[in-house]
Order: structure tokens, then sequence, then C-alpha cells
């Protein structure tokens, strides 16, 4: 059986009160537990209906409450309104476009730039079938185990150098080298390689 009555006292903080019944008689404890779960908190004075219930102890407590003078929750959530997503212009389609193409054309030009001195290098003329047998075979082993340690680093002169594996590793691998003027293969004659 319902009863009526109004919400007499309430803590929030602890989450109890009690209901004065309309038809009078004692005050009945009431749990924020037994409220219905529509998030809004209990206040003083408000209508209610409910139904008593006995527990272990003998005391009576209300439980399921229901609130008249309130609207009842809404059943479903209100929709958000629906955003049209425009799709961009020509403007905004060119401008990706052009950036890409430009990050393609500089590593494009980085990659080709790191490419052609080790063509250049490759493609060098070998002077070593110009040299006298006994001298190509003298410089073999101390050019291969020089060009482990020299680096093409722009010296193009005898002057720069510091002995003769590193003009001849210079004049084998690196371009733009002046050090061999009578082209036979033998670099900075007159300083290094007598």
């Amino acid at each position: 059986m319902r009863i009526e009555g109004t919400l007499g006292k309430w803590n929030d903080d602890r989450g109890f009160g009690f209901i004065a019944p309309r038809q009078g008689g004692p005050e009945v404890f009431v749990h924020i537990s037994a409220f219905p779960k529509d998030g809004r908190r209990p206040t003083v004075g408000e209508l209610l209906t409910f139904e008593i219930e006995v527990d272990g102890n003998g005391k009576k407590r209300a439980r399921m409450l229901l609130r008249p003078a309130r609207p009842s929750a809404p059943t479903s959530r209100p929709t958000a309104p629906i955003r049209h997503v425009e799709k961009p212009g020509i403007l905004g389609r060119l401008v990706p476009l052009v950036v890409l193409s430009g990050l393609a054309f500089y590593g494009y030009g980085h990659y080709s730039g790191r490419i052609a001195p080790q063509r250049a290098i490759a493609e060098q003329p070998n002077y070593s079938s110009r040299m006298t047998p006994q001298r190509e075979v003298a410089e073999q082993p101390s050019s291969h185990a020089a060009s482990t340690s020299f680096r093409c680093d722009g010296r193009i002169h005898c002057s720069q150098m510091t002995s003769c594996a590193e003009a001849t590793f210079f004049l084998r691998n690196c371009s733009g080298v002046r050090m061999d003027g009578d082209h036979d293969g033998i670099p900075c004659e007159e300083q290094w390689c007598r």
C-alpha cells in the first residue's frame, strides 16, 4: 500500500532522512538508495509516495519512493545537433599537394646529390694501366691499405698531401685533383712519389 508524505528532515552528507506521513503517525526513516536514480538530490518539504517495509530489527523504513510533484526523468537522452562537415575547397586540396611535391623534389635532389659523386669516382679513368708492372705491383698493397684511412676531403694539390700513399689514394678516388701533370698515373712525382 502506497503512502503519501513529505520529506521532513534530510542529512545530505550521510544520505538519509525522515518522511512525515500525511495521515499522521511517527516519521519513517528513508535512505538515499530508496529514491529514484534520476540524478536529483532530495529536498526538505518535497512530496513523496512510498511503501513501508520492516527491517531485521523491527524498524520501519521507506522503500520504492516516487516523486509525484516532479516530472519523471526523460527516457532517452536528447540528441546532439548534427554537425555538417564541409569538404575542403580547391585551395584546401591544392596546398597539401604542393607541400608533398616540394618535399619529394627536395628529397630527390638530396638523394641524387649524394649519388653523383659516387658515380664520378666509379667512372674515373684508371691510370694504373699506364704504370710499369713493377710500379703497379709495388703500389697496390699500399693504396689498398691507405684507402681505408684516407677520405676525399677537397684537397687537390700535392702540397696538401702528407705521403705518396695519400696522394695515390686522392688521384684514384677523388675527382678534380691536380697531382699528375704528365698523366702517367703516378701523383706528386717531385714531392712524394719519386
